[in-house]
């Protein structure tokens, strides 16, 4: 049997815009319906399970509470038939039917090893199922789907059950992040969110009724054209006062207000239950859920709740006050109410405190000037009209970054003296004294960058990705920021290049390379990731392929990614990564088993390809520029242009 591919699928919880996503579709018939808004995100229950290729589609599994297993063969109508039949394994045969039909795949097989994602309980548990199988055909079949192409493909395969599932039910497949989706009609779109303090969520079956089928057909009597009071008030709700409470939703994300944030939980609540719940109040009314939501004891220990998925006596969700408190809460529900309770955290993503750039080398390109001076002091006229050499150029972009703490220069022993006597040794008086007062404020910012740095050494010159692997200990198991040592970078808006890869890392909290679009002809001067747009911007890309300075025909053959409608677009790396502690584990495994290239050398490009196959990379388009100083032509380039195209720029 091929080897197997590890998968996790989160279920999904609603925060806010429950009932948005139809009420969206709706603008089809009637334009005058507002575009539904919802968040959502993954939480920390779901299913586990690994993937081989296979003859056939099979499905095991022990959690679904019918038979342990299900296997058919490839075929397009065997799988629907099943599809249409209903049942558990009706979810995963209705996405086997889809990529069949349309994708030129062989069989699945998957094995469910784990599932703590409790079943039928507003969590959708079958969109993580449908989710599930996408992305095993998307990996075992190197299909370069992205993200939003696998959330499409669940959708369109759990319609051919007999489920009605909404379109924000897929919403698992960006995992456990929070995004904002909007429903425009047909049109699906969708942001990541970015919080700024950590919110501790607890979900709870408030083990009673509700019948899910007669609030939709309710509810959905009123669309797409409102015929009395009660059918405007949920136009309402679901319209303007929705797009209301989401965009006050997301800007409290933001900001850190967790107070606030539960507080408009209550706000939505409420709301919900004046504007919605008449349409069907036998089963909106829920007196389960608003008993548990005014227990004096679930009001001490959160900021606010609200119901969840269709609302009704299903599930709710409270956002406690502190971690102790999400403990202490979700006992309470268990323990004295007798409820199945879970506890889920989001957190922000792990900030990028420390960068490394690797100075080792003797930059045998540019000598005889580097038998006096190391590449990485030649110097260029910066922004400010001062002539800096190249690394303070580096250094000074990293000490505007306010989250950068440290940064390790990676040199070798002997060549520590070159950096003590710039960054460490004061002027002497005779010459502070004869510089302007502009230029001794600049003296001190020197002495300011210089707390931050940290010197690691290369013993030995086993190329770059070993000059990289010796700040493992540094990095300390954080995602680090890796810079070029002899590369300077000129962005094109007033967001530093660097900041600008490090905010997309937020958003996706996966090992990211800078990218740049390089011409054809220039491909062999590149590292060139090619894979698919992960945003509507196409700025974000899901690498699926990395070469190290390819021919002109392997880049045409292999690495052409469409972009803006057109094709034949390339991207080299343009001189920066965000590396996570899976690539320096990959590295330490280069160098345990001196895996190299044909120069012996260990390989920083061969562990990103490795990383981003089994675990993902993401790239990141930088609008700016960067300038390599590494050799006599490009040198020649950013002396002449670098500082100037800054000043014309400003």
């Amino acid at each position: 049997m091929d080897e197997a591919i590890s998968l996790f699928v989160p279920g999904r919880l609603c925060l806010f815009g429950e009932h948005s996503d139809w009420a969206g579709q709706n603008k089809v018939f009637n334009s005058d319906i507002k575009e539904g808004r919802a968040i959502v995100t993954g939480i920390e229950q779901g299913i586990y399970a690994l993937a081989y290729r296979s003859d056939r589609f099979e499905f095991i599994s022990d959690v679904s509470g019918e038979d342990s297993s299900f296997s058919c063969a490839m075929e397009k109508d065997a799988l629907r038939e099943v599809a249409r039949n209903g049942g558990f394994f009706s979810y995963v045969a209705g996405v086997a039917s889809y990529m069949c039909e349309w994708y030129r795949v062989g069989g699945v097989r998957l094995e469910v090893t784990k599932m703590d994602l409790p079943m039928k309980s507003g969590l959708s548990s079958s969109a993580a199922v449908c989710v599930l199988v996408t992305r095993a055909f998307n990996e075992l079949y190197h299909l370069h789907l992205n993200t939003l192409g696998i959330m499409n493909i669940a959708y369109w395969g759990e319609l051919r059950t007999p489920s009605r599932c909404g379109r924000l039910d897929q919403a698992c497949a960006f995992g456990t992040n929070p995004v904002s989706m909007v429903f425009d009609g047909n049109e699906v779109d969708v942001d990541r969110i970015t919080i700024k303090k950590p919110l501790y969520y607890v979900i709870a079956d408030l083990m009673s009724e509700k019948d899910t089928v007669k609030i939709l057909a309710d509810l959905n009597s009123g669309y797409p054209y409102p015929k009395n009071e009660k059918d405007r008030c949920l136009h309402e709700a679901l319209g303007d006062d929705n797009l209301d409470i989401t965009a006050r939703a997301i800007r409290l994300m933001n900001e850190g207000d967790t107070e606030g944030l539960g507080k408009l939980m209550t706000e939505a609540q409420k709301l919900f239950d004046e504007k919605v719940a008449p349409m069907c109040p036998e089963e909106l009314t829920s007196p389960v859920l608003h008993r548990t939501l005014q227990d004096p004891e679930c009001v001490r220990l959160s900021y606010g709740g609200k119901g969840v998925g269709s609302q009704g006596d299903g599930t709710i969700q409270f956002l406690a006050k502190d971690e102790e408190s999400q403990k202490e809460l979700r006992d309470y529900l268990h323990d004295k109410l007798g409820m199945t309770s879970h506890i889920f955290t989001l957190r922000p993503k792990t900030m990028v405190n420390k960068a490394v750039i690797p100075v080792a080398g003797f930059g045998t390109r540019l000598y005889p000037e580097t038998r006096g001076v190391k590449k990485e002091f030649c110097p260029v006229v910066d922004r400010d009209g001062l002539v800096k050499p190249a690394i303070l150029v580096l250094l000074e972009e990293l000490d505007e970054i306010e989250t950068i703490k440290e940064i390790a220069l990676i040199l070798n022993r002997d060549e520590r003296q070159y950096y003590e006597d710039f960054f460490f040794k004061p002027l002497p008086d005779s010459h502070y004294d004869h510089l302007t007062k502009r230029q001794q404020e600049y003296e001190k910012k020197i002495g300011d960058i210089a707390k931050k740095i940290r010197f690691i050494y290369q013993e030995e010159q086993k190329g770059f990705g070993h000059a990289v692997y010796q700040t493992k200990e540094f990095a300390g198991g954080e995602p680090v920021l890796l810079l070029l040592g002899d590369t300077i970078y000129s962005s094109n808006t007033n967001v530093s290049c660097t900041q600008q890869l490090i905010e997309a890392y937020s958003e996706c909290g996966q090992s990211m390379v800078a990218l740049q679009k390089v011409p054809i002809e220039l491909v062999s001067n590149f590292g060139v990731f090619a894979g698919t747009w992960d945003n509507k911007e196409q700025t974000v890309m899901k690498v699926s392929k990395v070469i190290e300075k390819p021919t002109e025909q392997e880049a045409a053959d292999f690495l052409s990614v469409e972009r803006e409608g057109k094709g034949d677009n390339y991207f080299g790396a343009f001189g920066s990564y965000i590396l996570s502690p899976e690539v320096y584990n990959r590295l330490q495994t280069a160098v345990d088993n001196n895996i190299v290239n044909s120069k012996g050398e260990v390989e920083l490009t061969d562990a990103l390809a490795y990383v981003g196959e089994k675990y993902g990379l993401m790239g990141a388009v930088i609008d700016g520029e960067s300038f390599d100083l590494g050799n006599p032509e490009a040198y020649r380039n950013a002396v002449a242009n670098f500082g100037r195209v800054i000043q014309d720029r400003n």
